[in-house]
């Protein structure tokens, strides 16, 4: 789920400690990690990299922070759903959808706020969705919400009645996942980088993916004197 990143519109959330312009560098930086990590995960898993940006004409704004290969797919929410789907909710069907529509088997969203996220759960995410039969795979962040969700059908119920951007995230989607009957496959959880305390965690950590966009981030404005938590 790609945000184009403009300074006082992206990672918000990380100012203070960091400055508008500050976030939206290391914003582009997680992209474009991302995008490799999906592609990393391609190596070893039949695995398509795909972005989902809002709104339609920003894709040059989205671009050139993308991994080479990595394709676009619209979410901007404009899309026929149940009342109950609302706000980011839509975009994630949208892009959910989208995908399907190109004639995969199965699509994943992914969050672009996790940068060290190891290539092995997306490997292992693409491979439980390629196995027989009908699932949701999904992968928890610590703060309650998601960092993936996976479907080889667009269950717009997954996606209903869910209070975004809070701690109950991923519980709601579990229980709409009973609600339906889907079987719920979960991996292995993470953590996104969203607030102070997730990016001093960053800061210190060199486990999951190596993340070389973000880590360049975090050591020039280390090497600035700028404020990095730690």
């Amino acid at each position: 789920m790609a945000k184009a990143p403009r300074s006082g519109r992206s990672k918000t959330r990380l100012c203070p400690p960091l400055s508008p312009d500050q976030a939206a560098l290391l914003s582009a930086a997680f992209l474009r990690d991302t995008s490799d990590n999906i592609l990393e995960a391609a190596r070893a898993a039949p695995v398509a990299a795909y972005a989902a940006y809002a709104p339609r004409g920003a894709e040059a704004l989205v671009v050139p922070h993308l991994a080479c290969g990595t394709r676009l797919v619209l979410a901007d929410g404009d899309i026929p759903a149940p009342a109950a789907v609302e706000g980011f909710g839509r975009c994630l069907l949208q892009a959910v959808g989208g995908m399907l529509a190109e004639g995969h088997a199965a699509a994943c969203v992914l969050s672009a706020d996790i940068p060290t996220l190891p290539t092995r759960l997306l490997v292992q995410a693409a491979r439980l969705l390629l196995a027989p039969g009908d699932r949701a795979v999904l992968g928890a962040c610590d703060d309650g919400g998601y960092y993936i969700l996976g479907l080889k059908q667009a269950h717009a119920r997954l996606f209903a009645d869910i209070a975004w951007s809070t701690d109950t995230v991923a519980a709601a989607t579990r229980t709409r996942a009973r609600e339906i009957g889907l079987d719920l496959v979960e991996l292995e959880p993470w953590y996104d980088v969203d607030d102070a305390a997730s990016l001093a965690r960053l800061s210190a950590d060199r486990t999951g993916f190596a993340a070389p966009a973000t880590l360049a981030v975090l050591a020039w404005l280390t090497e600035t004197s700028e404020a990095v938590p730690a």
